[in-house]
């Protein structure tokens, strides 16, 4: 879907119904505890609108408000269940979009994006397990230490990774088509 001209108003519109979406469902997932997963999911497809009209800055500006916003709404208490939405989760939408944008080969941007992934899984666990206090169940904490938590990360990662960026990417041309109806 091509990008047309759409006004100023209208791109600041939409990033900022984007924004307040995302950041109050990351709020309430923070707040919570147990609807971080959920917070997470609304949030990426609310920071998908805005790039369903091609607003690339609208998004990433939509994007810095949410994670200023979260914090600010209750992820300051707990900013280790932030973190891989600010890593990775709040932007790979955008990524995603100019990838296709500037025609970047599919398998060279897999692998620098599973790699990004793998890293914010890395710190996602030494932020909530180390930092945080969270302890494992002494069998699993067995399991993941010393090397074996970067092999199981960097294979079970990935693999799960490429099934997550084939759904989002699909997500987005559902968000595209369901955004198309709006006329500015």
């Amino acid at each position: 879907m091509g990008k047309r001209n759409y006004s100023r108003t209208f791109e600041i519109a939409l990033s900022a119904i984007s924004c307040a979406v995302a950041a109050g469902a990351l709020a309430m997932g923070l707040i919570s505890g147990w609807l971080v997963g959920t917070g997470y999911v609304v949030a990426v497809i609310a920071l998908m609108v805005p790039l369903s009209k091609q607003f690339f800055w609208g998004d990433f500006i939509a994007y810095l408000g949410t994670v200023i916003l979260a914090v600010v709404l209750g992820g300051v208490v707990k900013f280790w269940d932030l973190v891989p939405f600010a890593m990775f989760f709040g932007l790979h939408p955008l990524v995603n979009c100019l990838q296709i944008r500037f025609k970047i080969n599919r398998w060279i941007a897999f692998a620098v994006k599973a790699v990004w992934f793998d890293c914010t899984l890395i710190a996602a666990y030494f932020l909530i397990y180390v930092l945080g206090g969270i302890t494992l169940p002494e069998q699993l904490q067995a399991l993941i230490d010393g090397w074996r938590l970067y092999v199981i990360i960097f294979t079970v990662g990935t693999a799960l990774f490429l099934l997550y960026d084939y759904l989002i990417f699909k997500l987005q041309i559902g968000v595209n088509r369901l955004v198309y109806r709006i006329k500015k």
